[in-house]
C-alpha cells in the first residue's frame, strides 16, 4: 500500500469514527484517538508512512499555537504573567512530590517513581487548546490563565528533556545540562528578540502588501509559522513555543482575524493527523499487568492535579470557579510524558512496564479529560456546593475585574459581547436605555467600554455573580452568547441564566437568543420571555424593505474579531422598554 493509499484509508476511517461518534454526542478527540489505536501496531496495523504523518502531525501542532499566539492579548499576558508562572511551577513541584509518594506506595522502585511522577506533571497543550478552542473559552479568563501555565509546564519539559539528554551523552559531569539549559534561553531571547523587531518594521506593511492576494497571505501565515516551529525545535524550546511566537508576531496586525479564519479549517485537518499519530504510537501489548497501578494513578491525575491548582489559583486570590475551570485543564498527561519516560527506558534507568504504565495512565486521562473539558460547566455546577474551602474571601484578584462596585442601577443587561450583542447594546443605548454588558472574555470588556458602554466582567452561568447583581430596577436581562458548534455549551448557558435569574428572584423579563423553532420552544417551555432569532428577524425586515416599507437609519457597529456579522434589531425589547 503506497503512502497516498494508506492516508486515504486513515481518512475514510476517521470519518466513519467520527460520524459515529457525532450520532453518539461524544466529543471529535475522543474518535481521533480511536482512530489512532484501531488503525496501530496494536489492532488494525494500518499506520506505516510514519513519516508523512508525523510531518503532517507537527505541522498541525504549529498551526494550532500560531492560531493561538495571533490572538494573545499583550496586556493580558503581562497581567497573568505572574499567576501563570506560580500556577505552573507549582503543580509541577506539588504534582511531582505527591506522584513520587505514590509511586513508592505502589511499590515501585525510587528511580521508577521518580520518571513516572515527572511524567505526571506534563499536560498536553495541543489536546487543551484543541478543547478550549472547541468551546469558545481559550479567550475566558480560565482559558487565558491555562494557557500561561501550560507553556511554563512546555519549558519545564524542555529543561527535563536537556536534562536527560545531557545525561545520556554523558555531559553532566562536565556541566553540560546547565551550559545546554542556558543555551537554550539564549536562544529563546533571540527569537523573542526577533518577533519584537518584525512586529516594530516589518509585521504591519508587509502585511498589507500582501493582503492584496488573500491566498499568498495566507501562505506566508503558514511559512510564518512552519519556520519558526522548525526554529523553536531547533534550539531546544519546541515546535509549539516557535508556532506561538509566530502567532504573536501577527497578532498586532490587522489582518490577524482574516489569517485566523482562514487556517480554522487547515488546523482542525491536519491535527487529526496529531491525533493518528499519538493514538498508533501507543503500544496495547505494554498494558497488561499494570491495571491497578494505572487506575490509582490516573484518579490522581483526574482529581489531584485540578486540586493542586484549585489550591493555587484559590490562595492567589482567584475564584472558585475560575480555579477549578482552570484546573481541569492539566487532568491529563501529555504525549511527552510518554517521550520522557521512553529515554529513560533507552538510558537504561527505567524498563520497559514503566512505558507501559504510563501510557495506560495516558489512555484514560486523555479520553476522561475531553469530557471533562468538554462538560466542565456542568461539571462545575455538581461540585460547587463543595468548593468554597478553596475560595479567599473577597476574591482580590478578580474584584477588578468582576464587578465595578456602586455602579448605577440599569434597564438591560446583556450577556455575551459579542457582535449581536453590541449591535443590540448600543442601539438601546441610543434609544435612552441605560445597558451593561457582561461577558467572561476581558477582552470583550475593553472593548464595549472604548466604545463608551458600560461593561463588566463576569459569567451568566455563575450563580454568585448573578446572586450578587443589583436587578432591583433592570427589565431585561439578554443573552445573546454565541452558539457553541454543538449546542450543548449555549444551551446550558441560556438555560442556566434563566434558572439563575429566577432563582435571584428577577422579576423583570429575559431574552435569549436562538437559531432553530424547535430550540426556541425549548427555550421559552425554560422561562424565556422572548427568543430573539437574529436570522429570521433580518429576513424579516429585507422582506419589508424588498416590498417597499421606509428603510430605518443604520447604526454603524465596528467589526468584533471571531464573530460572524450579524444584522438585526431587538424590535420587541425596544418598544417593550
Amino acid at each position: 500500500m503506497t503512502s497516498f493509499e494508506e492516508i486515504a484509508l486513515l481518512l475514510a476511517l476517521a470519518t466513519g469514527i467520527g460520524l459515529l461518534g457525532m450520532l453518539l454526542r461524544q466529543p471529535l478527540i475522543v474518535g481521533f484517538l480511536a482512530v489512532g489505536l484501531l488503525a496501530g501496531p496494536s489492532a488494525l496495523d494500518l499506520v506505516h508512512a510514519e513519516a508523512q504523518i508525523e510531518l503532517l502531525a507537527q505541522l498541525g501542532i504549529a498551526v494550532l499555537l500560531f492560531l493561538v499566539g495571533i490572538k494573545l492579548d499583550v496586556t493580558l499576558v503581562r497581567s497573568l504573567g505572574a499567576v501563570a508562572v506560580v500556577t505552573g511551577l507549582g503543580q509541577v513541584a506539588f504534582t511531582a512530590f505527591f506522584g513520587y509518594l505514590i509511586g513508592r506506595g505502589l511499590g515501585l522502585d525510587p528511580v521508577t517513581s521518580l520518571y513516572v511522577a515527572v511524567a505526571l506533571t506534563f499536560s498536553s497543550t495541543i489536546i487543551i487548546v484543541k478543547l478550549l478552542s472547541d468551546t469558545r473559552e481559550i479567550d475566558a479568563l480560565h482559558g487565558q490563565i491555562a494557557l500561561g501555565f501550560l507553556i511554563v509546564q512546555d519549558l519545564v519539559v524542555v529543561l527535563a528533556m536537556i536534562v536527560l539528554s545531557a545525561i545520556g551523552i554523558g555531559t553532566t559531569t562536565g556541566g553540560g545540562a546547565s551550559g545546554a539549559a542556558l543555551t537554550v534561553l539564549g536562544a529563546g531571547g533571540g527569537l523573542v528578540l526577533v518577533v519584537i523587531l518584525f512586529v516594530r518594521y516589518l509585521a504591519d506593511p508587509l502585511t498589507e502588501r500582501l493582503a492584496r492576494t488573500p491566498e499568498l497571505l495566507v501562505i506566508f501565515a503558514i511559512a510564518l509559522a512552519a519556520i519558526f516551529a522548525a526554529l523553536g525545535d531547533a534550539v531546544g524550546l519546541g515546535k509549539e513555543v516557535g508556532g506561538l511566537l509566530a502567532g504573536v508576531a501577527l497578532a498586532s496586525t490587522p489582518f490577524r482575524e482574516t489569517i485566523s479564519a482562514r487556517l480554522a479549517p487547515l488546523r482542525d485537518f491536519l491535527l487529526l493527523f496529531f491525533f493518528i499519530a499519538l493514538g498508533a504510537t501507543l503500544d496495547l501489548s505494554l498494558l497488561g499487568g499494570h491495571l491497578a497501578a494505572a487506575a490509582v494513578l490516573s484518579l490522581f491525575v483526574l482529581i489531584g492535579n485540578p486540586l493542586i491548582v484549585l489550591i493555587i489559583m484559590g490562595s492567589l486570590g482567584y475564584r472558585k470557579r475560575t480555579g477549578f475551570l482552570a484546573g481541569l485543564t492539566v487532568a491529563q498527561i501529555s504525549e511527552f510524558s510518554l517521550i520522557f519516560v521512553a529515554m529513560g527506558v533507552s538510558l537504561g534507568h527505567v524498563g520497559e512496564d514503566a512505558l507501559g504504565l504510563v501510557t495506560m495512565v495516558g489512555i484514560v486521562t486523555i479520553a476522561a479529560s475531553t469530557y471533562m473539558i468538554t462538560f466542565s460547566h456542568r461539571l462545575y455546577a455538581l461540585c460547587e456546593p463543595l468548593l468554597g474551602v478553596f475560595e479567599r474571601r473577597g476574591t482580590p484578584r478578580e474584584t477588578s475585574e468582576a464587578r465595578a462596585p456602586g455602579r448605577a442601577p440599569v434597564d438591560v443587561v446583556i450577556f455575551g459581547l459579542g457582535r449581536f450583542g453590541t449591535a443590540v447594546g448600543m442601539r438601546l443605548q441610543g434609544r435612552g436605555h441605560a445597558v451593561l454588558g457582561v461577558d467572561f472574555n476581558p477582552q470583550a470588556v475593553r472593548r464595549w467600554q472604548d466604545l463608551g458602554l458600560q461593561a463588566e466582567f463576569g459569567d451568566a452561568t455563575d450563580p454568585e455573580y448573578i446572586a450578587g447583581m443589583d436587578l432591583a430596577r433592570t427589565r431585561w436581562l439578554v443573552s445573546t452568547v454565541p452558539i457553541h458548534p454543538t449546542g450543548l455549551s449555549h444551551e446550558d448557558i441560556r438555560a442556566t441564566m434563566i434558572q439563575l435569574a429566577r432563582s435571584a428572584r428577577f422579576t423583570g423579563r429575559i431574552a435569549v437568543t436562538s437559531h432553530s423553532a424547535g430550540d426556541s420552544a425549548r427555550l421559552s417551555r425554560a422561562g424565556a420571555d422572548l427568543v430573539l432569532e437574529p436570522f429570521q428577524d433580518a429576513a424579516d425586515q429585507a422582506v419589508d424593505l424588498l416590498c417597499g416599507g421606509r428603510p430605518r437609519q443604520r447604526m454603524s457597529v465596528p467589526p468584533i474579531p471571531g464573530e460572524e456579522p450579524e444584522t438585526t434589531a431587538a424590535r420587541q425589547m425596544a418598544q417593550d422598554g
